[in-house]
């Protein structure tokens, strides 16, 4: 029979939340929303939670306006070739009818397959979604001297602007972009 040496157990020791360095920068409750409705989303028939969350962009504000994603059903053990349930106000129900072939296509080029086969459509009421759409901060740190320089023999000024924003945005950034 062999024996074990006889060292004494480390226990570890929980250090205090306010001890602890902070891993990660603040973040946006809407950058945070994905993950937390996605359990119900998916019990709910949503494959992808962004779609409704992103409706308007997907079908464009008019339609967006006067219909609403409900869910997606799929063929058993399948990930495509599903029917979508849209709920539409009434008496709006004919022009939707109409566009069904593009908020399919709109729809599988959002999800980048065939993701669509049909729509299902039941009347209702729409809740009006306002999302308001802030641009994002400006940095603090101004721009480098040598990009700066570079960037006013520009004549567009929209291209100046856009170009500007680059250059601030790697003056911000610290090393190589991050791709989630």
């Amino acid at each position: 029979m062999t024996e074990r040496p006889a060292s004494p157990k480390m226990k570890m020791r929980k250090v205090p939340a306010e001890e602890r360095p902070r891993v990660g920068a603040p973040r946006q409750i809407a950058d945070l929303m994905p993950d937390i409705g996605r359990a119900a989303f998916r019990k709910f028939g949503f494959v992808q939670s962004s779609i409704v969350t992103r409706w308007t962009e997907i079908v464009g504000p008019h339609y967006a306006a006067v219909s609403a994603p409900e869910s997606i059903r799929f063929p058993v053990g399948k990930k495509a070739g599903g029917t979508l349930q849209l709920t539409v106000m009434s008496g709006h129900a004919p022009m939707i009818q109409h566009v069904l072939p593009d908020v399919i296509e709109r729809v599988n080029r959002f999800f980048g397959y065939a993701a669509v086969a049909k729509v299902a459509m039941r009347q209702g009421q729409i809740a009006s979604i306002s999302a308001e759409r802030r641009p994002p901060p400006r940095n603090l740190r101004p721009i480098p001297v040598e990009l700066g320089d570079s960037l006013r023999d520009i004549g567009d000024p929209e291209l100046r602007a856009v170009l500007e924003s680059l250059a601030q945005g790697l003056a911000n950034s610290s090393g190589l972009p991050k791709v989630s």
